[in-house]
């Protein structure tokens, strides 16, 4: 299965190699700029361009829960293993660490001096990584929230 998003504002799983949509979610009211499947694939985040992170129940195809909290356009988000944890990027500037049980701003990672493009957890750890259009990346522990 791949998992896509696009410039009509849907997301969509798709079987492979033979293209079939299998779902598809309607939601965002722009761009979605970043989607991952939860390590136990029973979830999906995405994010967009509407500054919004979404989680979405994979056997409804329904969006259970809306994390607001970014300025600007949400570049990509990302899921943490085995956490119930989610990374976004932002043109804000910054990124966000979700807590997605208690559904809220764990950490807001700031430093970036242009957008923060791309953000991404370290597999099985407290370290997420992220880069800007400032020309740099960042690793952080999520625990202190602070660059290493």
């Amino acid at each position: 299965v791949v998992l896509t998003g696009s410039n009509d504002c849907l997301w969509k799983t798709w079987g492979f190699p033979d293209g079939t949509v299998f779902q598809m979610g309607k939601g965002h009211r722009d761009v979605l700029s970043g989607c991952c499947f939860q390590p136990s694939g029973t979830r999906l985040v995405t994010s967009s361009r509407d500054t919004t992170v979404r989680i979405w129940e994979l056997s409804r195809s329904e969006c259970i829960l809306i994390l607001r909290g970014h300025s600007r356009h949400v570049q990509g988000c990302c899921w943490h293993s085995p956490w119930d944890l989610v990374a976004s990027a932002s043109m804000d500037c910054t990124s966000k660490i979700w807590d997605v049980s208690s559904e809220r701003c764990q950490h807001t990672l700031r430093g970036h001096k242009k957008s923060v493009n791309s953000v991404e957890f370290l597999p099985f750890s407290n370290t997420v990584l992220t880069s800007s259009a400032d020309k740099t990346w960042s690793l952080w522990d999520i625990r202190t929230v602070s660059r290493l």
